[in-house]
């Protein structure tokens, strides 16, 4: 196993001195969201009578645009992409409910593959399991997508959007995916700028794939650019923005208090401190002012596991990593006696977390959800301690061995499960119930995570020495190489996309807003591991999603 030696604080734990460990980075922002200072009450006030008079007057637009189902399409788009759809999620339920009753639409969406792809998209989105048969006027007499579409470059953008909504057997969307990402690549540079940017970026992130809250953010900047803008709805989408965003500041700063009070960056030096970007990956899940509370328990809940990941990761001994695991599976801070030092630290801050979160739901009547919380989190721990084994036992598994354990310890099944428990009265035990069951949504989200992390860490885990990754397990079962495992968990990636857009369509297991955790957990997978893993190498990328969302304000 390489990677260095801590030069660190352990003297008050002797049993970690001389024990090799990977240095990771610390905190790039420091104490930069500990404290927080809120606007004067008077100003705050102010904003949001100012915003409620928005609200109504883009209220009235929604419902008062019957009869153009083009101009309706484009409205709640613009509403959407600008992050502000959750106020009026009722008004475009009603509005796409008729539009798609009454499919198809009148004269003013005929021929036009920006109108029908527009269309296509949101009520997809939305649910609602319109069918793709409606590109086939699109093709020419050989089965292809006409050589005319390509000069209009709104249509294959909107074209090359729809076709990320597709489902398993919908061939003539992934021929459109295929034909509109090869000429959109080949046109983004001789487009004027305005055009070129929004190419750029959906080759980069389609809709499907991005948070909610960095999207609304850039299609801001691109939206007040638009010749034919809403006056209203930008200034609703600004204002909107810079008062969530406060909201945000304040809970983090809460969040960064408690971080700081548990000292893991000196005491557990070994482990990386990454607070704020756990923060960022939870506001992906959900970032609206309603779901606050299971926010914070979420937050607390990833940083916890990530220094968890950490202690089994390479620091542990098997003895330690033996007593901990027992530890877990008696919950009981009695047991904390047996543990060395630094796993005392982690154990009863575990454990606080969780007394923190009972609390809580033994005042609303919703107890039980903590036994699903805590069932999840021994689930965790005990895939930890068997990538653990195989590491010190220095076996490399066959892959689906590995999937099998890996699959949990990616983290998904516990932050889809924690992420109901603060969520209100939607989330029952029979969604808690359906939601551990390893649904098709669950498992190719879980699936998506673990690959994607996979393919961009191996390299660096392996050097320090590391459990073999699915790369590493596939590679060696299968006799091919990095490249061709590469180009294969891509298209298992993809496929998984399929499983994910299929169970997001009517009639659902369970609503909507419960499958939105899940999708979102996926999107935020595909921001945090696309280009590299940004998590613990926190590059450029991460510093100005995490700036864009959580300091700079909109002007």
């Amino acid at each position: 196993m390489s990677g260095q030696v801590l030069a660190s604080p352990l003297g008050q734990f002797p049993e970690l001195e001389n024990r090799p460990v990977v240095q990771y980075h610390p905190s790039i922002w420091g104490d930069q969201f500990l404290s927080y200072t809120p606007e004067d009450e008077v100003t705050r006030a102010c904003k949001e009578k100012q915003l409620e008079d928005l609200k109504e007057e883009i209220r009235r637009k929604l419902m008062n645009t019957a009869g153009n189902t083009s101009q309706q399409l484009k409205f709640i788009d613009a509403v959407q992409r600008l992050g502000v759809a959750y106020h009026f999620e009722r008004e475009i339920e009603e509005v796409l409910q008729h539009i798609y009753d009454s499919y198809p639409n009148g004269d003013d969406m005929e021929g036009d593959i920006y109108n029908v792809a527009l269309q296509f998209r949101l009520l997809r989105q939305a649910g609602f399991n319109i069918s793709c048969g409606l590109f086939n006027e699109f093709k020419d007499e050989k089965g292809n997508f006409k050589k005319a579409l390509v000069s209009d470059v709104r249509g294959m953008l909107g074209l090359y959007e729809a076709a990320h909504l597709r489902v398993h057997g919908e061939d003539i969307l992934a021929k459109a995916l295929a034909f509109t990402t090869t000429h959109l690549k080949a046109m983004v540079e001789s487009l004027g700028y305005h055009l070129a940017e929004q190419v750029a970026h959906a080759l980069n992130r389609p809709i499907r794939k991005g948070l909610e809250r960095l999207e609304a953010r850039w299609y801001i900047s691109v939206y007040q650019d638009e010749a034919f803008h809403d006056k209203t709805l930008l200034e609703l989408a600004k204002l909107d923005f810079n008062l969530v965003q406060s909201l945000h500041k304040e809970e983090l700063s809460n969040l960064a208090r408690w971080w700081k009070e548990l000292d893991f960056a000196t005491k557990l030096p070994f482990a990386r401190d990454r607070l704020v970007e756990c923060y960022f990956w939870m506001l992906g899940v959900y970032f609206e002012p309603q779901y606050l509370r299971a926010r914070r328990i979420l937050t607390k809940v990833i940083a916890m596991i990530s220094i968890l990941d950490d202690i089994h990761d390479a620091y542990g001994t098997p003895e330690e990593l033996k007593l901990f695991i027992e530890a877990i599976e008696r919950w009981d801070i009695n047991s904390i006696d047996q543990l060395p030092e630094y796993m005392k630290l982690c154990y009863a801050a575990l454990l606080d977390v969780y007394k923190e979160i009972e609390e809580e739901m033994e005042k609303e009547g919703n107890q039980y959800r903590v036994h699903y919380a805590k069932e999840v989190m021994k689930n965790q721990v005990r895939a930890y301690f068997a990538e653990a084994k195989w590491l010190h036992e220095e076996h490399v598994p066959t892959f689906e061995e590995y999937m099998r354990v890996a699959l949990v310890s990616s983290g998904y099944c516990i932050l889809a499960t924690t992420s109901f428990v603060g969520m209100g009265e939607i989330a029952t035990k029979e969604a808690f119930d359906w939601v551990t069951s390893n649904p098709k949504i669950m498992s190719s989200s879980n699936f998506i995570a673990r690959l994607m992390d996979d393919i961009k860490s191996h390299k660096f885990e392996q050097k320090r020495g590391h459990v073999a990754s699915a790369v590493e397990c596939y590679m060696k079962q299968y006799g091919v190489s990095e490249e061709q495992v590469y180009k294969e968990f891509q298209k298992q990636i993809e496929n998984a996309w399929l499983d994910i857009n299929q169970e997001c369509l009517k009639p659902t297991a369970v609503s909507m807003p419960l499958l939105a955790r899940i999708l979102n957990l996926t999107r935020a997978a595909d921001v945090v591991y696309k280009e590299q893993d940004s998590y613990t190498h926190v590059g450029k990328v991460m510093r100005d999603n995490i700036a864009s969302v959580l300091i700079n304000a909109v002007i």
